[in-house]
């Protein structure tokens, strides 16, 4: 994530007005994919048949877990920033990295499942509200400027305000992410799927994903020429590809013992 520098810095970083009253691109749509990715799950659930308490908290652990693991890999990017503008919280306040809210929310899922005592697996029904929300709120990041790539040449590259076209990797992003969701929905409503393969794929993909366009981001490296969120990523992944393993292997065995 590039620090945002002031205006005119981004696309268009001011929507709209209202009142003379000016609404941020990047505020707009972040809430516009929090009521999406809400309102799909919603949808999802109503569709699954599995609404109740136990889908409820793990909903809860999942908002909970994702707010502050998003808030954990710019902490520890900007920290000196944040230190320096004490005690003005803007930085951290605004600062958010959709690679840790979705590793913080799986956290927050798990401990909710445990704190409650609730076997069933949920992940299926986040995907597509992860999906829109991500797309959604990718549209905002590369209106106001943040989040963007490294200096580029080619013919889409964009200029953000500093006078040097960049990769926009936000639209990257939001592209491949309504590919996803286009695809993965289709694949679901025609042969439904084994409770939570579709999350566990989503994950693998994304990730992998996300550790590919970072080389393009315009982001600090650290060991071996990687980004913080290429770790987090190369993590994740590996952490969801065993995970399918152990699916599969259990299906397996159900299949065998029916």
């Amino acid at each position: 994530m590039r620090a945002v520098a002031a205006e005119p810095w981004g696309v268009r970083p001011v929507l709209f007005s209202v009142g003379g009253w000016p609404v941020p691109s990047y505020s707009f749509f972040m809430v516009l994919a929090v009521g999406v990715g809400l309102l799909l799950f919603w949808r999802e659930t109503r569709r699954q048949g599995v609404g109740g308490e136990p889908t409820f908290m793990v909903l809860l652990g999942a908002l909970f877990g994702g707010v502050l693991g998003s808030k954990v890999p710019m902490i520890l990017l900007y920290w000196r920033e944040m230190a320096a503008q004490w005690p003005d919280m803007t930085l951290l306040v605004t600062s958010r990295s959709v690679v840790g809210g979705l590793a913080g929310g799986a956290v927050g899922v798990y401990l909710a499942k445990r704190r409650f005592r609730i076997s069933a697996r949920r992940g299926n029904l986040f995907v597509p509200g992860i999906a829109a929300g991500v797309a959604i709120g990718r549209l905002g990041c590369f209106l106001r400027g943040c989040c963007g790539g490294t200096p580029s040449r080619l013919p889409w590259a964009v200029d953000f305000g500093d006078g040097v076209p960049r990769h926009p990797t936000q639209l990257y992003e939001m592209v491949f992410m309504v590919v996803l969701l286009a695809t993965g929905l289709v694949a679901v409503r025609r042969c439904p799927q084994p409770a939570g393969l579709v999350f566990k794929v989503f994950m693998v993909v994304y990730f992998a994903f996300r550790f590919v366009v970072e080389f393009v981001r315009d982001e600090p490296v650290y060991g071996l020429g990687f980004s913080l969120f290429q770790w987090l990523a190369l993590g994740m992944v590996v952490f969801y590809a065993v995970d399918l393993a152990i699916l599969y292997v259990e299906t397996k065995r159900c299949k065998v013992a029916s």
